[in-house]
């Protein structure tokens, strides 16, 4: 389903990016997925947050970083889970060993939002709605479709999010006979766990990743890098599609997938 105006408690619903130059992002989407990013009515009261819109939809967030990053969080994409009730939550995230970063707070009449890292590091955040749901487009070119988190613990990470947010999980391989945890909640898959032990240098840590759409995976890497961003890893081939890892200018790291003709997008 490509419109959305919900998102079961559980599904990851957002995502947004830290930036130290909101113009310059904008550029650079706006080339790659086609994206307008005004400044918000309220956006000086959100400390400069804004929207990123694709045909009218909303699909993403974007906030400025002071001299490139603060409280050690470098430019980079993040992950919101919806949730029903942000305080729960929050303690349930403390009590099975994550870090509170920003305790639950009223984001005007959108709704609540908290920031944690998890036991292993890797930064998120929980959304419970009120106004405003989440992505109002996905799986579709230009918006979001997966996310996912490169652990090199999975079982005490599928501990962790299982006993957080009731998921379940079942082992696929993933590219080059990786073991990868696909997250269900109910009967839908949510989210994704890569086990990149000895796969990433030790000074990569744990963290969320987010996907978006593209019609193909060679053409975005050619217009990221014309673009002043960067190729990662890839293009590889996997059972939904192709993909590939890259990052913009600013060095937030991404990930592009286009899928298969005959592929049900989660």
């Amino acid at each position: 389903m490509s419109e959305r105006t919900s998102y079961a408690p559980g599904t990851p619903c957002w995502v947004d990016l830290a930036t130290p130059d909101l113009d310059a992002a904008e550029g650079f989407y706006k080339e790659l997925f086609g994206w307008e990013i005004p400044e918000l009515s309220n956006s000086a009261e959100m400390g400069g947050y804004r929207r990123a819109k694709l045909g009218g939809r909303d699909v993403a967030g974007a906030m400025p970083l002071m001299d490139g990053g603060q409280e050690g969080q470098p430019p980079a994409w993040s992950t919101y889970i919806s949730v029903d009730d942000a305080d729960t939550i929050a303690r349930a995230i403390q009590e099975n060993g994550g870090t509170m970063i920003a305790e639950p707070m009223q984001v005007a009449t959108y709704g609540r939002l908290a920031i944690f890292t998890d036991p292993e590091g890797a930064f998120f955040g929980i959304w419970q709605p009120l106004d405003f749901a989440g992505a109002e487009l996905v799986n579709e070119p230009g918006a979001f479709s997966w996310n996912e988190l490169a652990t090199r613990d999975p079982e005490a990470a599928k501990e962790f999010y299982g006993r957080v947010f009731g998921w379940e999980f079942q082992a696929e391989e993933g590219p080059g006979g990786m073991t990868y945890n696909v997250a269900y909640v109910g009967e839908n898959r949510v989210a994704g766990m890569a086990d990149v032990s000895g796969r990433l240098p030790d000074e990569i840590p744990a963290h969320w990743m987010a996907y978006f759409v593209v019609e193909s995976a060679e053409g975005a890497m050619e217009q990221v890098e014309a673009g002043g961003g960067s190729v990662q890893f890839g293009p590889v081939d996997i059972p939904p599609g192709r993909f590939a890892m890259l990052a913009d200018p600013a060095g937030a790291a991404f990930a592009v997938i286009a899928y298969g003709d005959d592929v049900e997008v989660p």
